[in-house]
C-alpha cells in the first residue's frame, strides 16, 4: 500500500485527497496547510475524516483557537509518506521541495509550479512511460490536461500532426475574489502556454493557440481544429472520443447547453462539490473544415486534473509499469466511464 500526503487543502488539494482516499491500493496518511482556511473549516465540521498536518508552526495558536487538532508538522507528514501531492501555491511546491529531498521522498506537483521544479513533465495518458520511477513529475494544468486527453485520443487512434485551439477561459474558481468584479473579456498574446505544454508533452504535433479570459467561474471551453494523418468524419470522431473513459460526450439537443448545465448536471449526479472527473465533447460541435476535424471541450477546471495526479502515483512509484493497467485502474477507483 502506498502512502500518501497531500500538501495544501485548497481547491485542488481537496480532491487530491478524497481522489487518494478512493484509490484502493493508496494510503491518505493526511494532509497539511499552514491555517484553519475554510475548507479546513469544513474538513472539521466533517469530523476530521482525515489527519491534518501545520504546515506553519508559527500558526499553531489559529488551529488551537478555531479547534481543529493537528496530528504533527508538514515535516512529520513527509517522513511518514512515501510520496507528497504538492498542491500549494505557485512557488510554495518548490520550496518544499527541499523537504522532500531532504528525506529522499517522491512528489507530485500541480500545474503552478514551473516545469524545472520536476524531473518529468506528466500526463497519464501522453506520457505514462515517461513517469515511471522519477522522484519528481509535474502536472500539466486543467485546460492542458483536458486539451490532451481529446488530442491524444485522435492522435491514438488515427494521428494527429497539428492543431489549432482557442480557449475561453474561466477567470477564477468560484469562491475566489481575487480576480475583482469584472465586466469584460481579456486576449492574452499568443500562443497559449496550453498549446506550448502540449507541445512538450506531445513534441510531435505542431500546436498554437488564443486564450481569452471570460468573467465567469464554472469551467472553460476550448475549442480545437486537430490535422489529422487521414481525413475523418464525425461518426468516427464520436466513436473514437466514446471510446476514451475520462471523456464524456454530451449533445445539446439534450440540454447541455454550456459550463453551467454540465456543473449542474454534475450536482444533479450527486458529485461531491458538483465536480466532474471527465472532459465533455458536444456532439453537435464536430465538423469537417476541410480535411481536418473541428470540435469543443467543456473542461471542469477544480477536478479534472484528479485522475491524471493519481496516474503520477502510480507511475513515480512504479506501481504499474504498463499505461493502460495504470490509468485503468485510477479510472476504476474514481468510477470514470460507468455512465457508457
Amino acid at each position: 500500500m502506498v502512502k500518501v500526503g497531500v500538501v495544501g487543502y485548497g481547491v485542488i488539494g481537496q480532491r487530491l485527497a478524497d481522489g487518494v482516499a478512493l484509490q484502493k491500493d493508496m494510503e491518505l496518511v493526511g494532509i497539511a496547510d499552514v491555517a484553519p482556511t475554510l475548507s479546513v473549516r469544513a474538513l472539521k465540521e466533517k469530523g476530521m475524516p482525515y489527519k491534518l498536518y501545520n504546515a506553519l508552526p508559527d500558526n499553531q495558536k489559529l488551529f488551537d483557537e478555531a479547534g481543529i487538532p493537528i496530528s504533527g508538522t508538514l515535516e512529520d507528514l513527509v517522513k511518514e509518506c512515501d510520496i507528497l501531492l504538492d498542491a500549494t501555491s505557485a512557488g510554495v511546491g518548490a520550496k518544499n521541495k527541499l523537504l522532500y529531498e531532504k528525506y529522499g521522498k517522491k512528489a507530485v506537483f500541480q500545474g503552478g509550479e514551473k516545469n524545472s521544479v520536476a524531473d518529468v513533465f506528466f500526463h497519464g495518458y501522453a506520457n505514462y512511460e515517461k513517469g515511471i520511477g522519477k522522484q519528481f513529475l509535474k502536472l500539466t494544468s486543467c485546460n492542458t490536461t483536458g486539451l490532451i486527453r481529446a488530442v491524444d485520443c485522435l492522435d491514438r487512434a488515427v494521428g494527429v500532426t497539428k492543431v489549432a485551439i482557442t480557449i475561453i477561459r474561466r477567470v477564477a474558481d468560484p469562491g475566489d475574489y481575487h480576480r475583482g468584479l469584472t465586466n469584460a473579456l481579456q486576449v492574452d498574446k499568443a500562443p497559449n502556454h496550453q498549446a506550448v505544454d502540449l507541445m512538450t508533452i506531445m513534441p510531435h504535433i505542431d500546436a498554437t493557440g488564443i486564450l481569452v479570459h471570460t468573467p465567469v467561474t464554472h469551467g472553460h471551453i476550448i475549442t480545437i481544429v486537430a490535422s489529422t494523418k487521414r481525413k475523418i468524419e464525425k461518426d468516427e470522431a464520436i466513436s473514437i472520443f466514446n471510446e476514451h473513459p475520462r471523456i464524456r460526450m454530451v449533445r445539446l439537443a439534450d440540454g447541455f447547453l454550456g459550463n453551467a448545465s454540465l456543473f449542474r448536471y454534475a450536482r444533479d449526479l450527486g458529485n461531491p462539490r458538483g465536480d466532474m472527473y471527465e472532459i465533455a465533447i458536444w456532439e453537435e460541435t464536430i465538423v469537417n473544415s476541410g480535411d481536418d476535424i473541428m470540435f469543443a471541450v467543456n473542461i471542469p477546471q477544480e477536478a479534472v486534473v484528479i485522475p491524471e495526479t493519481m496516474d503520477a502515483i502510480r507511475a513515480a512509484m512504479e506501481m504499474q509499469t504498463d499505461r493502460l493497467k495504470a490509468v485503468g485502474l485510477t479510472n476504476k477507483y474514481l468510477g470514470l466511464g460507468k455512465w457508457k
